[in-house]
C-alpha cells in the first residue's frame, strides 16, 4: 500500500532525514518510533506531501506520488501533531470545510460528517463551538477531519498528545476500530503501551535513519535478556555468591538488593526452574518470586542509548 524510498531532506547542513526507507501492507499498522529530533514529523510531513523530499520517493500502490496535486494523495488521511481546527466554529462547520477540500458536498458530505463524528463520540456536539471542547475532545475532532474522504491510509502524528487518559483510551479505541476496518496506519507516539497495543510492527529512527524495522516479538530478540526474575530471599544474602549464580547459561545479569535478587534470563518458563533450583541447592531459600517482562522501552534503550523522550 505504501513504500517509502531512500526518503532524505536537508536544511542547508543539517540533515533532517537520512534516506529511511521501509513498506507498510494493505491493512498493516506500524509505529514510527524516535526520540525528539530523530526526524519522525519531517518523515510523516514528507508522505503526506507537505514537503518534497531532497532526494528519495514515495509510492501508493506502487506508484510515485509526485506535485501538490498528484490524486493518489486523496488515498491519505493525515491526522497533524499540532491541532488543525477552527476555535470559534461548530464541530459541523469544521467538517463542512475541510470535507469541501476534498470536493465533498451535499448529501455525500452530510454523511461522511455524521459517520466521522459517530466514529469518535462526537456527536452529541456537532452543534457545538470547538472552543468549548477538551483538549481530548479536539483531538477525537482532528481525526474525524482526516476521515471524511475515506483514506485508505491514515497518517497519525502522536494523535494523543498532552490528552488525558480516558481521552487516550477513547482515540485508540477508534484506530482499532479502523484497524479492524482494513486501514492502513502510520503511527508515531512517545508511549509505548500505545506501540505495543497498536502496531503490527515498529521502525525506529534515531539521527534521521532507520535503525530497527521488525515486530516486537523480533525486536525483544535483541535484547540481551528479555524477563528479570525478582527473588525474595527469607534473609539477607550477602554471601550469596553472585558470580557463581552469574555462571549459569540460563543466567544474563544478577543484581541484589537488600534480600530482593533480580537475575536476567531469556526464557522465563525455561530458566526460571533452574535459578531457583540452584538457590535451593546452595542454601538460599525464598519466600516469593515475580517476574517482570523487558518492554519496548528498554528495547529502544538497547538500540539507541537513550530514552525515547529524550531530546
Amino acid at each position: 500500500m505504501l513504500e517509502v524510498k531512500a526518503l532524505k531532506k536537508t536544511y542547508g547542513a543539517i540533515t533532517a532525514v537520512d534516506g529511511v526507507s521501509f513498506k507498510v501492507s494493505d491493512g498493516e499498522t506500524i509505529g514510527l518510533l524516535g526520540p525528539n529530533g530523530a526526524g519522525k514529523t519531517t518523515t510523516i510531513s514528507m508522505l503526506a506531501g507537505l514537503l518534497t523530499p531532497t532526494a528519495g520517493q514515495v509510492l501508493i500502490e506502487g506508484r510515485p506520488v509526485s506535485g501538490d496535486t498528484d490524486p493518489l494523495k486523496r488515498q491519505i488521511g493525515l491526522v497533524p501533531q499540532d491541532l488543525a481546527l477552527y476555535d470559534e466554529m461548530s464541530a459541523n462547520d469544521n467538517l463542512s470545510l475541510f470535507g469541501a477540500l476534498y470536493d465533498l458536498s451535499g448529501a455525500v458530505l452530510r454523511r461522511a460528517s455524521d459517520e466521522a463524528l459517530e466514529l469518535v463520540g462526537l456527536t452529541d456536539r456537532a452543534k457545538d463551538k470547538v472552543v468549548t471542547f477538551s483538549g481530548g475532545m479536539k483531538r477525537r475532532l482532528n481525526l474525524a477531519a482526516a476521515l471524511l474522504h475515506d483514506p485508505k491510509i491514515l497518517l497519525l502524528d502522536e494523535p494523543t498528545v498532552g490528552v488525558d487518559p480516558q481521552s487516550r483510551n477513547a482515540i485508540f479505541d477508534n484506530l482499532e476500530l479502523l484497524k479492524k476496518r482494513g486501514k492502513t496506519l502510520v503511527y508515531t507516539t512517545h508511549y509505548m503501551e500505545e506501540a505495543e497495543r497498536l502496531c503490527d510492527r515498529l521502525v525506529i529512527v534515531d539521527h534521521g535513519k532507520v535503525i530497527a524495522d521488525d515486530t516486537l516479538d523480533n525486536l525483544y530478540k535483541l535484547l540481551p535478556v528479555t524477563n528479570i526474575l525478582a527473588i525474595d530471599l527469607e534473609e539477607t544474602a550477602e554471601a550469596l555468591n553472585l558470580e557463581r549464580l552469574n555462571q549459569l547459561p540460563e543466567v544474563k545479569t544478577v543484581e541484589l538488593a537488600g534480600r530482593v535478587l533480580k537475575a536476567g534470563v531469556r526464557n522465563l518458563s525455561e530458566d526460571t526452574p533452574k535459578v531457583l533450583g540452584w538457590l535451593v541447592a546452595n542454601g538460599y531459600r525464598y519466600s516469593h518470586v515475580a517476574s517482570e517482562r523487558a518492554n519496548l522501552e528498554s528495547v529502544f534503550l538497547n538500540l539507541t542509548g537513550r530514552n525515547l523522550r529524550d531530546a
